[in-house]
C-alpha cells in the first residue's frame, strides 16, 4: 500500500543531497530529516515513519528516539547485523519492518577477514615490531596454503570471505550455517553439526550475527575443541566469543586469534587481551572503508524508492508484531 501521509519524515544520517536518486521530497510524500545521533533530534520523532540508524554509533543512540516514533513503518540498519536496535524494537508499533545492510559490507569485511588471516598466519605484526626496533626476524611460518578453513555464520559475508579464499589453495573450506543447506560451492552445515567439524579446522572464522543462540557461541567447550595451533578468526560480534575462555586458551599458547571485534568493546586500556600472546587486535574496522558509503547511499536510495512506491522493501530481517 502506497503511504500517503505528505508529512512523513523520514530520518537520514547522510545529508538527503549527498545521496543520488532519492524520491524527491514532498512529491514523493517524504521529507528528509539528518540525524547522526547527536544530541538534539532533527524533528518530532512521532512524524517519522523510515528512520535509517547512524552508523556505528552504538546501540544507546541507535535506540533513543524508537520509543517516541510512534508513525514508524521501517527501521533500515546500515550494519550487517541488528544487535544494537534490537533492545528498543519491543518498544515499537507493530507492522515496522527492521531491514539490514546486506549488500554493504560483505566486500570490505571478507578482505579484512583474508588480511587478518594471512598477518597472523605470516606473523606480520612480528615484523612490524621487528622494524620498530631494527632487527630482522626472519624464519618459517605457517602459509595459508594447504590448511583447512572453517566458516561459522554462513551468510552474505560468509559466502564472499570463501570468494576470497578460493585462489590461495585451501586444503579444504567448511561452512555452518542455523540449518544445513546446499549450495553451489557444497554444503552447508548445520550449527549442531558444529563440535564434530572444529578439531581438523587450522583456520575458523566467526562471521554470524549475534542472537542468543550465538551469544558466546565460542565457550570454553568451543575454543577446547579447536586444534593445538588453530587460529580464531572473529569478524561477527565481541560477545560471539567468550573472552574469558579465549584468554585462557590464546595464554597457554596453544591456539592463536585475530579480532576485529571484542567484549568489552571498545576494548579498554590495561585489558588482557591487548597484549595477549598470540592475539591480532583491529578496532571494529571491518566495514569502516571507502567501499562502505558508495554501497550504504545505494542502499538507502533503493529502499526509500521501494517504500515510496507502496513496494515490500529488501532485507527485511523481521517485522514487529
Amino acid at each position: 500500500m502506497r503511504f500517503e501521509d505528505t508529512t512523513a519524515d523520514v530520518w537520514l544520517p547522510i545529508p538527503a543531497d549527498e545521496i543520488d536518486d532519492l524520491p524527491e521530497a514532498g512529491a514523493s510524500g517524504l521529507n528528509y530529516r539528518f540525524w547522526d545521533g547527536g544530541p538534539e533530534f532533527p524533528a518530532d520523532p512521532a512524524r517519522c515513519a523510515f528512520y535509517v540508524v547512524p552508523y556505528m554509533k552504538g546501540s544507546e543512540i541507535a535506540v533513543r528516539p524508537l520509543a517516541a516514533m510512534t508513525s514508524l513503518r521501517a527501521v533500515q540498519t546500515l550494519s550487517a547485523g541488528i544487535d544494537h536496535v534490537t533492545p528498543g524494537i519491543g518498544s515499537l508499533p507493530p507492522g515496522v519492518d527492521v531491514c539490514n545492510a546486506k549488500g554493504v559490507h560483505e566486500a570490505s569485511t571478507a578482505e579484512l577477514t583474508l588480511a587478518l588471516i594471512l598477518a597472523s598466519l605470516r606473523g606480520i605484526p612480528g615484523f612490524v615490531r621487528g622494524q620498530d626496533a631494527e632487527e630482522w626476524r626472519a624464519g618459517f611460518y605457517p602459509a595459508l596454503a594447504d590448511k583447512s578453513v572453517l566458516i561459522v555464520g554462513y551468510g552474505s559475508i560468509g559466502a564472499a570471505i570463501e570468494d576470497r579464499l578460493a585462489p590461495f589453495e585451501c586444503a579444504r573450506v567448511a561452512r555452518v550455517a542455523r540449518s544445513a543447506r546446499t549450495t553451489a560451492r557444497g554444503p552447508v552445515h548445520a550449527l549442531t553439526e558444529l563440535p564434530g567439524l572444529l578439531p581438523d579446522a587450522d583456520v575458523v572464522v566467526l562471521s554470524t550475527p549475534l542472537t542468543p543462540a550465538t551469544r558466546h557461541l565460542a565457550d570454553a567447550g568451543f575454543l577446547g575443541r579447536m586444534k593445538d595451533g588453530a587460529l580464531l578468526v572473529n569478524v561477527a560480534r565481541g560477545p560471539v566469543v567468550d573472552t574469558t575462555a579465549l584468554l585462557k586458551e590464546v595464554e597457554s599458547g596453544r591456539i592463536t586469534a585475530a579480532l576485529d571485534v571484542t567484549d568489552p568493546e571498545p576494548l579498554p586500556a590495561g585489558h588482557p587481551l591487548w597484549h595477549a600472546p598470540g592475539v591480532l587486535i583491529s578496532p571494529h574496522v571491518g566495514g569502516s572503508t571507502s567501499a562502505f558509503m558508495p554501497r550504504a547511499k545505494r542502499l538507502v536510495a533503493g529502499q526509500l524508492r521501494r517504500f515510496a512506491a507502496g513496494e515490500g522493501l529488501a532485507n527485511v530481517l523481521l517485522t514487529t508484531t
